[in-house]
């Protein structure tokens, strides 16, 4: 018996439909034409995580633009949103992963292309006919779809495997086709990938799969499909296999902790007993990154954790209360394994018991969009799906609209995207930088961050060539800072704003270490921020920044705040015998929020509980200290 309640993205895993539709050429690249730098001198944008209408859930909730048209969006071009609207991005993104559900992919969109004499099943019949009135027939038909799995009672033709086989190996193959066409070294990389939707009850696991090879490689698996699994641990033996068999590279990218119901990052196996230096070992080697922030909310830390840190808990609201599909409510024991601070913190406590870190990650930010559009920006945000795209009831909708989620769209996040250090824009260079961990996350802006770990860095390094101070006598994000330095380890640190968006705030360092007795801690260091002759530290926090939002025009003025900010940070609390980590968290000014660009635009009088400003942010993966 199926032992996990796949959500609306896994309903219609073999249906027994096969489509396919036409592509436009386009001329694509070698990677011997590009040549790389010595070292990462630039860094390149994109989202890990969107999907199309070849993604069960987002085709149900009325996304038609393909993945064609997704790469075209990413690229820089303009297409016509599934509601009509005109779609273009202010600034093209350099990379993207389409990571269509592997799970009954392009099922429902066989279903709506199928030739409606042939449908002989009445609920098939009725679902096709939902599906085409419109955007709320198809949540109506998704709505049932989801119940009808949920429940068991799925009609016979959902239940051809060898046809829904077909239908996979004729869509993966047109995919790859289409990828590799818009896969340009040196100017725009498109990765082979999918999402593996693994879910316990309702409890997010989910991964994001990307290949560092094209297709004469990834064409030997079909997207592999959960199924009954409850735990990643079969991925990581397909993963391994695929390696082995083809000489490829492959990673996976864990997403939405925040509502895993503290299963993301566990202290303990999936059996529950402790966790061994082996298992430890596979997990860090598997998944190098996490996602820390998306539409559905923001991982990185929570109050319950966190209580003296007045920054944390951004993105929090609706997500915490339960699971994902709302079935579960969430304890507070249960949240520390659904945030990425907490289990940094774990990843130190498991590898003082055994040697290995299992939560050595780096972080990135994507969207997990469903409407083929990578839009993170706050005044172009295009929603979860084509159910809430730009529209005067979106912000007070459901997260679904017609469906109890439990949860309001006004709880979503215009949120976020990958930035990674590459020595070129490649497949090559992009998946080495993340399995390396140079990689940082941002809720959409795109501020240019750096952070270098090392022994002896001083305020000099930053008047001269810093980047390679920092390459020759340290770290980068994500690497180890190995002892035998002298006296206290140093960060330089450099953060620009978004050249189109807001000033800068301030730059803060998270540390979290291990004591003697094996209790985990955390602080919060500020550690350069704007007009710092002006607001002075009181009782060790400094003063805000201020605010210039006005929410009547939806605008702000880059009056306060600073266009850059950059330092030295020596850690004043350092003991060499304790096992560390340190990442930066660089916060803009306040700026409105996309609820806020909705007010204006639609002329909307809002709910109070509704923000209308928020501070953006930064997190960079962390510089790890190990005693050893």
């Amino acid at each position: 018996m199926r032992k996990t309640i796949a959500t609306a993205a896994l309903l219609l895993a073999s249906t027994a439909l096969i489509t396919g539709c036409e592509k436009l050429s386009q001329a694509g690249g070698s990677k011997a034409e590009v040549k790389d730098t010595a070292y990462p001198e630039q860094v390149y944008w994109g989202d890990t995580h969107l999907h199309t209408s070849n993604s069960v859930d987002a085709f149900g909730f009325g996304t038609r633009l393909d993945p064609e048209a997704a790469l075209r969006f990413a690229r820089g071009e303009e297409v016509e949103a599934t509601t009509g609207t005109k779609a273009k991005l202010a600034r093209p993104l350099d990379f993207l992963v389409i990571s269509d559900h592997a799970e009954g992919i392009g099922a429902t969109k066989a279903l709506y292309e199928a030739p409606r004499m042939l449908l002989t099943d009445p609920i098939a019949l009725r679902w096709y006919d939902l599906m085409h009135e419109g955007p709320e027939g198809s949540l109506k038909a998704t709505g049932e779809m989801l119940a009808a799995r949920a429940s068991g009672n799925t009609p016979a033709f959902m239940n051809d495997k060898e046809a829904a086989e077909k239908r996979t190996l004729k869509l993966w193959s047109e995919h790859m086709d289409t990828v590799e066409r818009y896969n340009e070294p040196g100017k725009f990389t498109a990765f082979m990938g999918f999402e593996y939707t693994l879910m316990q009850t309702g409890n997010n696991l989910h991964r994001n799969v990307i290949f560092r090879d094209g297709k004469d490689k990834v064409s030997t698996i079909t997207p592999w499909d959960p199924q009954d699994s409850l735990w990643p641990d079969d991925l990581w033996a397909k993963m391994e296999a695929y390696e082995k068999n083809t000489g490829g590279k492959v990673l996976a990218i864990p997403h939405n902790g925040n509502v895993s119901n503290g299963l993301m990052w566990m202290l303990t196996e999936p059996n529950g007993g402790p966790m061994s230096a082996d298992y430890a070992r596979r997990r860090a080697a598997r998944e190098p990154v996490v996602e820390i922030t998306q539409i559905k909310g923001d991982s990185e830390a929570h109050p319950f954790m966190s209580p003296n840190d007045e920054f944390a808990g951004y993105g929090v609201a609706g997500w915490e209360k339960f699971n994902l599909l709302g079935n579960i409510a969430t304890k507070q024991g249960d949240l520390p394994g659904s945030y990425v601070r907490e289990a940094l913190k774990r990843g130190l406590l498991i590898e003082q018991r055994t040697g290995v870190n299992p939560y050595k990650f780096g972080v990135i930010g994507s969207t997990d969009s469903h409407t083929s559009l990578s839009t993170p920006d706050e005044n172009n945000f295009f929603g979860k799906h084509t159910g809430v795209e730009p529209g005067p009831k979106r912000a007070t909708a459901g997260f679904v609209p017609g469906v109890n989620s439990g949860r309001m769209n006004w709880e979503s996040l215009a949120s976020g995207y990958a930035a990674v250090w590459a020595t070129s824009n490649t497949r090559e260079a992009i998946f080495d930088a993340m399995m390396r961990r140079e990689v940082y996350a941002t809720t959409g802006p795109r501020m240019v961050v750096r952070v270098f770990g090392g022994w002896d860095f001083k305020e000099a390094d930053l008047q001269g060539d810093f980047v390679k101070a920092g390459y020759a006598r340290g770290v980068p994000m994500g690497g180890e800072l190995k002892p035998g330095g002298t006296g206290k380890p140093s960060f330089l640190i450099s953060a620009l704003k978004d050249p189109e968006d807001a000033n800068l705030d301030r730059v803060q360092v998270v540390k979290g270490w291990v004591d003697a007795a094996g209790k985990a801690h955390e602080k919060v260091f500020d550690v350069v921020w704007s007009d710092m002759d002006k607001r002075q530290p009181v009782n060790g926090k400094v003063p805000a920044v201020g605010d210039t939002v006005d929410v009547a025009t939806a605008t702000y003025q880059n009056t306060i705040g600073a266009p850059t900010l950059a330092t030295v940070w020596t850690d004043p609390e350092f003991q060499p015998g304790q096992r560390a980590f340190y990442y930066v968290r660089v916060l803009q000014i306040p700026t409105p929020t996309w609820m806020a660009y909705d007010m204006v635009k639609y002329k909307l009088t809002l709910p109070p509980e509704i923000p209308l400003k928020h501070q953006e942010r930064a997190y960079t993966s962390a510089i790890w200290y190990n005693p050893g």
